[in-house]
């Protein structure tokens, strides 16, 4: 017997396949970005928040009061120009190499104009003081503005969306910082400025504190877009690619067939459109033109503010128990799902006397409301961004090369155009139901049919014009075994390269980096 037991002790675990190793691999706990970057990650998250631009539409509408038909027109033609720009500029992008990067140049560079294109834009008020809604002057300058604007976001949002899908090469290091990134932010405030601003709204507009609207949105505005374009620079500069790029360039055929292959992409894309034609209303405008109390969502949101950190914390238990189709669609719609009992308890009583007119049986719903959505909250802000980074390796997994920035491109056209539908829509129902620009300045109140109309677009609306956005991603199937396979094969290729590069063999690495590019030409059991 106790020979036996040495025998036991003594023999060997069984060897592990290689296969069985790669696969450990995908869900090892490695780390790539360090510290530092992990912070500067962090803060850039907060900054993309650090703003008040909740109000930007009552600011055009109210404040700089650019009249409603004039902002039709604008919307129009810059929808179509960021439909134009995005082609080209995708283009562009993906075909960068330069030792800083793919992503990073065109971020550093529009950093600074960026910066004092957000602040002029706040400023406008100053230039056209008291002028008509309909002022010519005012309308072109507004116009020229979102042009320039449009067309230098279009390379920073391209630019911004590739770097965090190349910012590490390891599916879990980049969950980790998706994680930690949006559990910090919300944990420590992301939002002040826009909960500041609701605060001296509340104030001005009952009086309490003597301070000029305009001047306010101008304060606030060029304060929060200072701070936010610093950080963001200093992120930029900071942060680098971890994943190589292809030697040679994509054409355009070849990103063109990225996109049409890749599935995952296509049905989000879809899905997003889908969704896009939502028509909706202004939370702000509900809280203010409505109910005249600004600060209702900083009340409401108290419990949820509780709630909000521990989301995140349940982020892993629900991957462990549903699919990421599943949890895209929980995240994405429960939200509007959710606001279909607060519009039943706000009709009560009818459009003149209705409880969507009172501030406590809207307070207790909406607080409701506002605590069982953000036990979804991790969900809804983890799930899409790491299925959305996942498309990107799919590509490359697929093709060979990597196509972020026509891949965004595409993804962002079609549901630009049902957005740009949506907004046109969104706009002319706020004329007919008889919305009043200047109302609000003048100290006067909207009518009854406007209010409910106010109260109807930001709760039903929404949740009955979205529900098509769920059909596609029933289809959705990047998951499981597929996505183990995707991984261990992509980590092995990206390592071969890694050698290559690192050794100086600038053929070898060109042979790789063409072998790869092959691969979109054979056929795959997916």
């Amino acid at each position: 017997m106790a020979s036996e037991a040495v025998k036991t002790e003594t023999n060997p675990a069984p060897e592990r396949s290689e296969e069985q190793q790669a696969r450990d691999y995908v869900y090892e706990n490695r780390r790539y970005v360090g510290l530092k970057e992990t912070v500067g990650y962090v803060l850039f998250d907060m900054a993309q928040s650090f703003n008040i631009n909740a109000y930007s539409g009552r600011f055009v509408t109210n404040i700089l009061q650019v009249d409603l038909n004039y902002q039709t027109i604008i919307s129009a033609i810059n929808g179509v120009w960021d439909i134009v720009n995005d082609i080209f500029i995708g283009a562009i992008v993906d075909k960068t190499r330069t030792r800083w990067g793919k992503f990073k140049p065109y971020l550093v560079a529009l950093g600074i104009p960026g910066t004092i294109g957000t602040c002029i834009y706040w400023l406008l008020p100053m230039f056209f003081p008291n002028s008509s809604p309909k002022a010519m002057s005012k309308f072109i300058a507004y116009f020229i503005l979102a042009i320039v604007r449009e067309g230098a976001g279009t390379f920073r949002s391209i630019a911004q969306t590739g770097m965090m899908a190349t910012i590490t090469p390891h599916p879990v290091d980049r969950t980790r910082l998706i994680t930690l990134a949006n559990f910090a932010s919300g944990f420590f405030g992301e939002k002040l400025p826009e909960q500041i601003m609701t605060v001296l709204l509340d104030l001005i507009g009952n009086k309490i504190i003597n301070l000029s609207l305009t001047n306010t949105f101008m304060f606030m505005g060029n304060f929060t877009s200072i701070v936010s374009g610093g950080v963001a620079l200093w992120f930029f500069l900071l942060t680098r690619e971890r994943v190589m790029q292809s030697v040679e360039r994509p054409s355009i055929m070849q990103g063109v067939k990225s996109i049409l292959n890749n599935k995952p992409v296509l049905l989000m894309t879809l899905s997003q459109t889908l969704s896009g034609f939502s028509v909706g209303g202004s939370k702000s405008d509900y809280y203010i033109d409505v109910l005249n109390f600004a600060s209702m969502g900083f009340f409401t949101g108290i419990p949820g503010a509780v709630v909000h950190p521990f989301s995140y914390a349940l982020v892993p238990w629900f991957r462990r128990h549903f699919s990421s189709r599943f949890l895209y669609i929980m995240g994405a719609y429960v939200g509007d799902l959710l606001m279909v009992p607060v519009f039943l308890v706000g009709a009560i009583g009818g459009m003149r006397n209705g409880l969507y007119k009172k501030k406590l049986p809207m307070g207790v719903a909406l607080t409701l409301w506002e605590t069982i959505f953000m036990f979804f909250y991790g969900v809804r802000k983890v799930i899409p961004s790491e299925m959305y980074n996942e498309a990107m390796d799919y590509c490359e997994w697929r093709n060979g090369y990597r196509t972020e920035a026509m891949t965004t491109v595409a993804k962002g056209l079609a549901q630009k155009l049902s957005q740009l539908a949506s907004s046109l829509i969104s706009i002319q129902i706020k004329r007919l139901i008889g919305y009043d620009i200047t109302a609000y300045t003048r100290g006067n109140a909207q009518t009854d049919s406007t209010k409910f109309g106010l109260f109807a677009m930001f709760t039903i609306v929404p949740c009955i014009t979205t529900s098509l956005g769920i059909v596609p991603m029933l289809f959705y199937d990047l998951g499981g075994a597929k996505r183990e396979r995707m991984y261990v094969e992509l980590l092995a290729r990206r390592s071969e390269m890694s050698k290559e590069a690192t050794s100086g063999d600038v053929d070898a690495l060109a042979k790789v980096a063409h072998a790869q590019m092959e691969i979109g030409n054979q056929e795959h059991t997916l």
